[in-house]
């Protein structure tokens, strides 16, 4: 039987250090393949430059590239957006702030 974080048809397990960026998930329930978008997107958006290494390693960086581009998740500071959008994946598209950038404010009315 094969482990949780082992993709199914390459045998490639995911780096230990990724797992402590995955914390709203039960790390076992994991499958690197069937979320691999939100695997992707928690390491851009609260990983180091090593972690985010790792995932560059594990995923290549054209299929982070992609997801970031083409499945967006609402989990960035606008700081790392425009970090991971300009400088890290080098995405000369203009993406919308609004799918990636978290609101950190509430109106309170």
């Amino acid at each position: 039987m094969k482990n949780n974080t082992e993709l199914k048809d390459t045998g490639k397990i995911l780096p230990k250090e990724l797992k402590a960026m995955l914390w709203s998930k039960d790390i076992k329930d994991i499958d690197p393949e069937a979320d691999k978008v939100y695997i992707i997107h928690q390491v851009l958006s609260y990983g180091d430059i090593d972690e985010i290494e790792s995932l560059l390693k594990f995923y290549s960086p054209e299929k982070v590239k992609n997801i970031f581009i083409n499945l967006p998740k609402a989990v960035y500071t606008k700081p790392v957006f425009l970090f991971v959008k300009n400088y890290l994946l080098r995405v000369s598209k203009e993406l919308e702030e609004k799918y990636y950038v978290k609101n950190l404010y509430k109106s309170v009315e």
